[in-house]
């Protein structure tokens, strides 16, 4: 029997039904391209399209894939168009109203190596690749995405895995070449509040002439990202070019990652990874040396603070940490030096943009209300990576970190890259802070025994912090200070009276101070 084929007006009757001019829908579905398609469109009913189906959306050579979802509203999308979410307008760059052509989208050719993983087999090189192919393309619903990465947390990949994963993720976007060597970098795993190190390691480092191009993140689930802070003194949004220049011509920057395209699938796992709390140690090492062996480092300065509320607890989980590290960073060609550090507590004063944009320009400014936890955390970093250089003996580092900051020479290197990226006015002596605050004293008297790092950060996110610069919370009191009755220990600033009464509300259930006698503080107990 002659197989039928579909006849010219056929064809044409079908092209025009996948045709359907781009609407701009303001819905941020982070970093998840979503298309909408009205029920009664024609191609949502020729085709059989079904919510959360993959479809390919095309025009003058531009090209994009995102799940579907079905709306009833012509207030969102109409019969005739076809929505899209803001990350995936943006990604598809065309203009509202231009006619795109809609077609379903091929399966994801990695999902039977997902299907292995999910049964706990052990992945080769070539699996990883395709995987996380597929992911930087968004061909993985959420579903699937959020299936690779339990799947990963739950039968914990070995080193051999965590290695195919970090090599696969550095190879997926651009990769940089800086052209000379050594390309130097600082990277801590986070968790501590307040941890503002990068923005005073750079311009030392940079001020010593060492190349050093810092490309941070925004916060997520923390109060302030480094890229959210050095925003409240310069822009940090910079297009490739910018950023190479400025580099180039300064040493340095610090400059938001977002637009460098560097291990852009790592971006789409985070997205699933943070509301799911799973942070494990093989998707941590992944994330962290894929970005910088796609940014171009040669070497890395890697800080792992240790404290009863810090992502690591206990100097032996630090040591498999520091070993799993080392070993996918040799495999990868960086060179490493881990620092185990101080995670007992917030680092410096502030916590949120604006507050700790001003601990940050006061320890340049050699202030003499600087936070000296900051500071010479910052200067230990700091001289690690200056004896990368080799001209500089190890066990100089330190010293020569100490007398850039202390000359002047790192605040002036600081103010030729915010001027370069674009400054934006800041008075630490004055900064913006949201102007409704409130203080939390101290219970009784005795000696601050315990700071809870993460209740601070959730009251500082509660007082709307990264989102409003000015909110967040300013200690009064650190670990070993001695309190009365009544003695303030802390300061939240908001801007808006409903984000100021629910961190009240969080203060109220648990203040993240504990007062007690000074023999029960946790022991320090940490590398440098």
């Amino acid at each position: 029997m002659k197989k039928a084929t579909p006849g010219a007006d056929e064809l044409k009757a079908a092209q025009a039904a996948s045709t359907l001019a781009l609407r701009r829908v303001g819905i941020d579905t982070y970093r998840e391209n979503v298309a909408y398609l009205h029920r009664e469109c024609e191609l949502y009913r020729a085709e059989g399209f079904q919510a959360l189906a993959k479809v390919a959306v095309s025009s003058n050579g531009q090209r994009i894939l995102a799940s579907v979802n079905v709306v009833d509203d012509d207030a969102i999308v109409g019969c005739s168009e076809l929505g899209l979410s803001e990350d995936a307008f943006a990604l598809l760059g065309l203009e509202e109203g231009q006619q795109v052509r809609v077609s379903q989208a091929e399966p994801a050719s990695s999902i039977p190596a997902l299907h292995r993983k999910i049964a706990g087999e052990r992945l080769s090189s070539e699996d990883f690749r395709a995987i996380v192919s597929d992911i930087a393309e968004h061909r993985y619903s959420k579903i699937e995405l959020t299936a690779f990465v339990v799947a990963c947390n739950q039968s914990e990949l070995d080193r051999e895995e965590v290695f195919f994963l970090s090599d696969a993720m550095s190879h997926v976007g651009r990769r940089l070449n800086w052209g000379e060597h050594p390309v130097v970098d600082k990277h801590c795993i986070g968790g501590i509040p307040g941890n503002r190190t990068s923005m005073l390691v750079v311009p030392i480092v940079a001020a010593h002439g060492m190349l050093c191009p810092k490309t941070s993140s925004r916060a997520i689930t923390s109060p302030a990202g480094t890229a959210d802070t050095m925003e409240v003194l310069a822009r940090v949004e910079l297009s490739f070019d910018q950023l190479t220049e400025i580099v180039h011509t300064h040493r340095g920057c610090l400059a938001w990652g977002g637009t460098s395209d560097l291990s852009p699938a790592d971006d789409v796992l985070i997205a699933v990874e943070r509301p799911l709390s799973i942070d494990s140690p093989g998707q941590m090492v992944a994330s962290i040396l894929s970005k910088k062996a796609a940014a171009g480092s040669t070497h890395l300065v890697l800080d792992i603070p240790i404290g009863p509320t810090a992502k690591v607890r206990s100097m032996p989980d630090a040591q498999r940490l520091r070993r799993l590290f080392e070993f996918v960073a040799k495999r990868m060609g960086l060179s490493l030096d881990v620092v185990i550090t101080d995670g007992r507590q917030p680092v410096g004063n502030g916590i949120g943009p604006v507050l700790e944009a001003r601990d940050v320009m006061r320890v340049l400014q050699n202030h003499p209300l600087a936070p000296n936890d900051l500071r010479q955390k910052a200067l230990r970093l700091a001289g690690r990576m200056l004896e990368f250089d080799p001209d500089v003996r190890g066990g100089d580092g330190f010293a020569i970190a100490r007398d850039i900051l202390d000359s002047g020479r790192a605040l002036q290197k600081m103010q030729d890259i915010i001027a370069a990226q674009g400054a934006t006015p800041f008075d630490p002596e004055n900064p913006p802070l949201a102007p409704l605050s409130f203080e939390i004293a101290a219970p009784g008297p005795g000696t601050v025994i315990g700071i809870d790092n993460l209740q601070l950060a959730r009251i500082a996110r509660q007082a709307g912090a990264p989102r409003a610069a000015g909110a967040g919370v300013d200690l009064l009191a650190k670990l070993g200070d001695t309190v009365a009755a009544g003695d303030s220990l802390y300061r939240v600033h908001a801007a808006y009276p409903t984000e100021l009464g629910f961190a009240r509300q969080l203060c109220e259930r648990a203040t993240g101070f504990t007062i007690g006698n000074a023999e029960a503080m946790p022991a320090l107990f940490v590398e440098f």
